[in-house]
């Protein structure tokens, strides 16, 4: 769907990575002043490898600005026994699920808190693939900043046959890679509506330049 700038909402990346994660070298207070200095993309979840630690820390820092959320969150490396299945993330968690991070584990436990269970990049590396297709989840993230169009589209269509919603996280690393996608959202500044809204399917996924060429 292309975006509207007169739809009423706010704008949002759903998947980030910060220096809690191993391999990403963006710094939460970057990550902040990121989100400040863009003109229209206000909301951001982080979601480090199989951490919580940078949710309390960024959600401090972003106090000083009332237009800016941070969602609490985390990416789960899920398995079955000792076989990797693939990445999941959950939105509106400060506490990791827990183990075994089975994919079923995981969706239960977003469930039981009512936060947001989403599978990550299905079609590439660390995707679970049609492994999701049986899973009780949220939604499917079909936009996704280190996948290949060919991938995102695969997952799009998948997000479409299963009927559920499609998100958009831009996987950042570096500070170079966030906001690579965004989210349109119908819901206020705040973690509870945002979390509905995916819920509910009110949310597009989109590239930030298709946004501003509105």
């Amino acid at each position: 769907m292309a975006p509207n700038r007169n739809r009423s909402g706010i704008y949002a990346d759903f998947h980030l990575h910060t220096v809690y994660s191993a391999d990403s070298l963006i710094q939460p207070k970057t990550l902040v002043d990121m989100l400040n200095a863009h003109p229209f993309i206000k909301v951001a979840a982080v979601t480090d490898h199989d951490s919580v630690r940078a949710n309390k820390p960024t959600i401090e820092l972003a106090k000083a600005y009332p237009d800016i959320l941070i969602i609490p969150g985390c990416e789960i490396s899920t398995k079955d026994g000792e076989t990797p299945i693939g990445d999941m993330l959950v939105l509106g968690t400060y506490e990791l699920p827990p183990k075994p991070w089975t994919p079923e584990n995981v969706a239960d436990y977003a469930k039981s808190i009512d936060a947001v269970a989403i599978v990550a990049h299905p079609f590439r590396t660390y995707g679970m693939g049609e492994y999701a297709r049986n899973l009780k989840v949220d939604a499917i993230e079909v936009l996704n900043g280190g996948t290949s169009k060919e991938g995102n589209a695969k997952a799009k269509a998948f997000a479409h046959e299963l009927g559920l919603p499609g998100t958009a996280g831009s996987d950042a690393h570096q500070v170079s890679e966030l906001f690579a996608v965004c989210n349109q959202l119908d819901a206020s500044m705040d973690v509870d509506s945002v979390l509905a809204a995916i819920k509910k399917g009110r949310v597009w996924a989109h590239l930030p330049t298709t946004v501003q060429s509105k």
